[in-house]
């Protein structure tokens, strides 16, 4: 039999869909609930928990979405296995990902610093070549094991504290929507081999594939980050919907 939603550690603030989003998680992470297993179905969570069904709903699209459910049609919905999933068509910030699933992020940070923009950076942002950038590169860990690898370049008018930020207290994402939150995104995904910098970052073997996500970000009509993330094949699943 199914425990009732609320436990003494819920909190009662939370919107009513990470209310649900929490009772079916706590039963992932305690085990109670394993990969491939089927979830209760939207009727049977509205029994449960006394949620509407539009709100038990949201609940499970977005861990659906976010890779951690996986609903057959006609079938039901079922605990997803294999590796997470991270969102491809909308930003989002890795460590709220990782904490979703009940994991622990880290971060280590391999350089923070000032540079200058070459030819092909200049390209990118739409500035002079020449002109002061800040750089970062820093390695993003889910429950101590290296998940991405997150180069990034950015305009210093759109965030002119971002040399003075601990990254491993909030991340590059976190600040940079506080600053000047993003009007435009471009992606672009491909699949590579690591190099030598790649594989010491991420600990793999020089034989695994990785995906690579080329993105730039615009704020106040201007380019403001150019970003290279870079995820172990066997670690990380892209996708996303739009609905």
């Amino acid at each position: 039999m199914l425990r009732p939603m609320m436990q003494p550690d819920s909190d009662p603030t939370a919107p009513r869909y990470q209310q649900i989003k929490s009772f079916i998680l706590d039963r992932v992470r305690s085990g109670e609930w394993s990969p491939d297993d089927r979830v209760p179905s939207e009727n049977e969570l509205v029994k449960l928990t006394g949620h509407s069904r539009v709100t038990v709903g949201r609940a499970l699209r977005e861990l659906a979405d976010a890779g951690l459910l996986k609903r057959v049609q006609g079938v039901g919905t079922f605990v997803a296995g294999g590796p997470p999933q991270s969102a491809l068509l909308e930003l989002r910030d890795i460590a709220e990902e990782i904490t979703e699933r009940g994991h622990r992020h880290t971060a280590r940070v391999e350089v923070l610093e000032r540079r200058v923009a070459d030819v092909a950076l200049a390209v990118a942002f739409g500035l002079p070549e020449g002109s002061p950038l800040f750089h970062s590169r820093m390695v993003h860990l889910e429950d101590d094991v290296p998940v991405q690898l997150e180069d990034r370049f950015v305009n210093p008018v759109i965030a002119p504290d971002y040399l003075v930020q601990d990254f491993t207290r909030t991340t590059p994402y976190a600040h940079l929507m506080a600053a000047a939150p993003a009007e435009r995104v471009e992606h672009v995904v491909e699949s590579i081999r690591p190099d030598a910098a790649t594989i010491a970052a991420l600990a793999i073997t020089p034989d695994e594939p990785c995906l690579l996500i080329h993105r730039r970000t615009w704020s106040r009509r201007m380019v403001a980050t150019r970003a290279w993330l870079t995820h172990p094949g066997s670690r990380y699943r892209l996708g996303g919907a739009l609905r």
